[in-house]
């Protein structure tokens, strides 16, 4: 049976323990986190911000994921420590076409809060809402250098589906090696019985 998003997230907000036993909590992004969710992309190294895929640095492209949040489309879900946000991950989907039942999962966390475990709790709840949801598959892009990611969603069982050498540009535009993991979101559902 296939769960709405909008009931999934009845769950939330969540709280969560972080690996070094800080407390934190998961929850839907807001049309007023606006000027603290531009001061996370903000604080990520500059390095870094050059393989985000949109002008984050930018407040008005921010202001307007704040203000038109459509959950079916794009649903961000942060991590909060002490009242700050200090990470994301998003579920992307496409609402028709042929990859309607893929789910594209992306995730960003604040380097001071890192290794702490808040990037696999954010993308498990992610994969389980997508779950939930009724798809299928997620799939999750990177370029080569971000090996310490790409470890992680394959501790998640993610794998490997396609690498192609210099196929895509930073913003400095320079090429990079682009890396295409996926997995299958239903191979749980035999051991989760019936509605999970």
């Amino acid at each position: 049976m296939s769960f709405s998003i909008e009931l999934e997230l009845q769950n939330f907000p969540k709280p969560i323990a972080l690996k070094d036993g800080k407390k934190a909590t998961l929850r839907m992004l807001k049309a007023d986190d606006e000027k603290e969710f531009h001061q996370l992309f903000l604080d990520i190294p500059e390095p870094e911000r050059m393989f985000i895929k949109h002008r984050v640095q930018d407040i008005k492209v921010i202001r307007d994921w704040c203000r038109n949040i459509d959950v079916g489309r794009n649903l961000p879900l942060l991590g909060i420590v002490d009242h700050k946000i200090v990470g994301v991950a998003t579920l992307h989907q496409r609402l028709g076409g042929w990859k309607r039942h893929i789910g594209r999962v992306s995730v960003l966390v604040h380097p001071r809060f890192r290794g702490r475990g808040l990037a696999t709790q954010l993308v498990q709840a992610t994969l389980e809402i997508a779950r939930r949801a009724g798809l299928e598959r997620a799939e999750a892009a990177f370029i080569a250098e971000q090996a310490a990611a790409m470890k992680m969603f394959a501790m998640l069982g993610f794998n490997q589906l396609v690498r192609l050498e210099d196929y895509v540009k930073d913003m400095q535009a320079i090429t990079h090696d682009y890396v295409l993991m996926g997995l299958d979101l239903r191979t749980d559902e035999e051991y989760a019985g019936v509605g999970g």
